[in-house]
């Protein structure tokens, strides 16, 4: 027992490395989405609200010349998708497919959020559990030195992992949000094409 025991405390030690370098990783991609999402943010307010005015007032009177009222150069995953609509608002079938691209794309976009949620605390507990091994031996051993440093190393992987975890939920909360909102706008205008082909 007592040497199946000593296996697991080598194996738990021996993580202890990777699981610091994938939380500095996850540190540092937190960073980046924190950049990236900023970007977004300002890119919905000053693109997608104009977006949203347009579709909003959309009709079947109107839905031709909806092409010619928005932007065609801005980065906006929403009207990518509208002019690829508009641009097969012959076919149903292709309409259909645009839809779920576009959800696939949404899904995607979200991913490192979604991984951010789910590894960060993960590997924030697995650094804090794994050096308190080494700790309790230090205190055993009256060893303060060592005892204080694995501590140091237990609450500062818990600080990262939870940072990360919280980066990831409050993006994926918003970015759930906004493309809920363009998947309705979207599934509007599906509509209004799909019931002006069958009329005409």
């Amino acid at each position: 027992m007592t040497y199946i025991s000593d296996v697991l405390f080598w194996i738990s030690t021996g993580l202890l490395v990777p699981v610091v370098v994938l939380l500095l990783v996850l540190f540092g991609r937190s960073l980046l989405l924190i950049g990236t999402f900023f970007g977004q943010y300002m890119n919905m307010r000053r693109v997608q609200t104009a977006a949203t005015a347009e579709l909003e007032g959309l009709t079947m009177a109107n839905v031709d010349t909806l092409a010619d009222r928005l932007p065609h150069r801005a980065s906006s995953l929403l009207l990518t998708f509208v002019h690829r609509m508009l641009a097969n608002a012959g076919s149903s079938a292709h309409i259909s497919r645009l839809l779920s691209q576009y959800e696939i794309a949404a899904d995607r976009d979200m991913g490192i959020s979604k991984t951010l949620v789910k590894l960060g605390p993960v590997l924030g507990l697995m650094g804090t559990l794994i050096p308190m091994g080494p700790a309790l031996v230090g205190l055993s051993t009256g060893d303060i030195a060592t005892m204080a440093y694995n501590m140091q190393v237990a609450f500062a992987t818990t600080v990262v992992g939870l940072f990360s975890g919280a980066v990831g939920m409050i993006t994926l909360q918003v970015k759930k949000r906004w493309y809920m909102q363009d998947i309705t706008q979207l599934e509007f205008l599906a509509e209004l094409l799909n019931r002006k082909n069958t009329s005409v």
